[in-house]
């Protein structure tokens, strides 16, 4: 069973959470995690979600970080959210793992935080991804830490009417 919970850098989880970010993300972009951590100083700010499984080995359960995802509140300014960071393990990928902490951290940001869009910065890879989920690409593309990408968002849902 597949748990979303969220942690902070003092969990004894993010550095699994870390480790899966390099992996997945940041190698591939040439940078390792104390680099990233140097330019993209939003880390402490930013509300981390793990999805994470649960093994027992031996009888002693042992949780292990299956894919991530940040939030970084009111940012660039109040009312609005980036998500960054969403990985998942590539062993795990298309189990839902990805549309699970989406639906969570959309839920904090809409339902919680009352935030009325998030974004991110989606490589162009991922924007199926993100558009299955029911995001939007806004603007042309352009090129972060040597990688294509898009601006997608999402706002917040408005309430039907009854007519």
């Amino acid at each position: 069973m597949i748990e979303i919970r969220r942690i902070n850098p003092a969990d004894p989880l993010y550095a699994q959470e870390t480790d899966l970010r390099e992996r997945v993300l940041l190698r591939g972009a040439g940078f390792d995690f104390a680099t990233f951590r140097e330019e993209y100083p939003y880390e402490d700010e930013a509300e981390h979600f793990v999805a994470l499984t649960v093994d027992s080995h031996a009888g002693n359960p042992v949780e292990r970080v299956l894919g991530t995802a940040l939030l970084i509140p009111n940012h660039p300014h109040d009312g609005y959210g980036k998500v960054t960071q969403v990985a998942v393990d590539p062993q795990r990928q298309g189990e839902g793992i990805g549309r699970r902490l989406m639906v969570t951290i959309e839920s904090r940001a809409f339902g919680e935080l009352g935030l009325s869009e998030v974004y991110c910065h989606a490589q162009n890879s991922a924007m199926d991804f993100y558009k299955r989920v029911g995001w939007l690409v806004d603007g042309d593309e352009f090129v972060e830490a040597g990688i294509p990408h898009h601006r997608m968002f999402i706002k917040t849902p408005q309430p039907e009417h009854a007519d």
